[in-house]
């Protein structure tokens, strides 16, 4: 031992490497505590999300999107997404969504699909529902497995209104009455169950008679189309036909109106002038009845055409007439004599 070195004696060599001062590894140890409490201290929150913070499991604040900062170890943050519109699907599950999208068999999830409808027949209802998280703390400490009753509740609400209706509605032109009733039934029971959620829209996705008679509602489907279609034809041939009937015979009408009406005018008038008349005659006999024989004269002979005047007392002359129609040949020598024959 004598012929050993102070200097080496005093490191105290154990397993060949130094021993660390104890103010080092204090030094080293905070340092390492430090980095650990400023990374788990830091969080960030995306832009759609808000952080809700939690100390020892108790609520006490909201944090908006960005870089903040908690008590380590003391505080948790769980993060919502308050802006993302969310969805859960009912009667079927969507595995890749793209340009084409892939579902789930069908049959996986029938239970939820299979309802019966108000007139005792069963439909196939798909839908989805859309809605947002409008309070955060509401979200996450109102309700108790919030997910699972709110898919029970949107199944029970979804029954409840397709048993309101018959499966013509439900099939057919019932649908967007089926969506908005769902809408506001969720929202109500949303509201009073303070989940804080808000509805933004409930889709039917697909609506569909069971399989096993799909042939016989496809039947029936036709055979309404077929009588719809008739009918349609059936209210155009009457649009077309009636309204013109109806013209016609309005017109038949008016025109019998005016008739009667000039018959009437006509026929007064008549009174009025045979009256006139025989008044005149009563006055002057003999200058009326010459006045009406000239007036009747007037009128007839424009009519006639030729015209022949013979003597009635004329002998040896043959008397022609021309009786071609128009009476516009010349006649051959005719003999024309003045007299009193009328």
């Amino acid at each position: 031992m004598a012929d050993v070195p102070i200097e080496f004696r005093r490191l105290n060599v154990t397993g060949g490497l130094p021993r660390i001062p104890r103010r080092t590894a204090a030094a080293l140890v905070v340092l390492l505590l430090a980095v650990v409490a400023g990374f788990g201290s830091l969080y960030q929150v995306q832009p759609e999300e808000v952080g809700v913070v939690l100390r020892f499991g108790e609520y006490v604040r909201t944090t908006e999107p960005g870089l903040r900062a908690k008590l380590p170890l003391a505080e948790q943050v769980l993060k919502v997404p308050v802006q993302r519109q969310l969805k859960q699907e009912f009667g079927f599950r969507t595995v890749d969504a793209g340009i084409r999208t892939l579902y789930a068999p069908d049959r996986q999830f029938a239970d939820e699909a299979v309802m019966l409808t108000g007139d005792l027949n069963v439909a196939v209802v798909e839908w989805i529902v859309q809605y947002r998280v409008a309070d955060p703390y509401l979200f996450l400490f109102k309700v108790r497995n919030l997910g699972e009753t709110f898919r029970a509740m949107n199944e029970a609400v979804m029954r409840e209104v397709v048993g309101d209706r018959t499966v013509t509605e439900v099939l057919t032109v019932g649908r967007q009455e089926i969506e908005s009733r769902v809408e506001e039934r969720l929202q109500e029971l949303a509201n009073q169950y303070e989940m804080g959620i808000t509805i933004d829209q409930v889709v039917l996705q697909d609506v569909n008679p069971p399989d096993p008679v799909k042939p016989s509602w496809d039947e029936v489907n036709q055979a309404q189309q077929q009588r719809d279609r008739m009918i349609n034809e059936a209210r155009a041939e009457y649009n077309r036909v009636i309204p013109r009937a109806r013209g016609e015979a309005q017109q038949t009408v008016l025109q019998a109106e005016g008739y009667a009406l000039d018959r009437v005018n006509r026929s007064r008038g008549d009174a009025v002038r045979f009256t006139a008349i025989v008044e005149e005659y009563e006055e002057a006999p003999e200058v009326t009845r010459r006045r009406l024989y000239l007036e009747t004269m007037q009128r007839i002979l424009p009519q006639v055409g030729r015209k022949l005047y013979v003597d009635e007392d004329t002998t040896g002359v043959l008397p022609l007439l021309s009786l071609d129609g128009n009476g516009t040949r010349p006649l051959p020598a005719t003999t024309r004599a003045t007299g009193g024959g009328q």
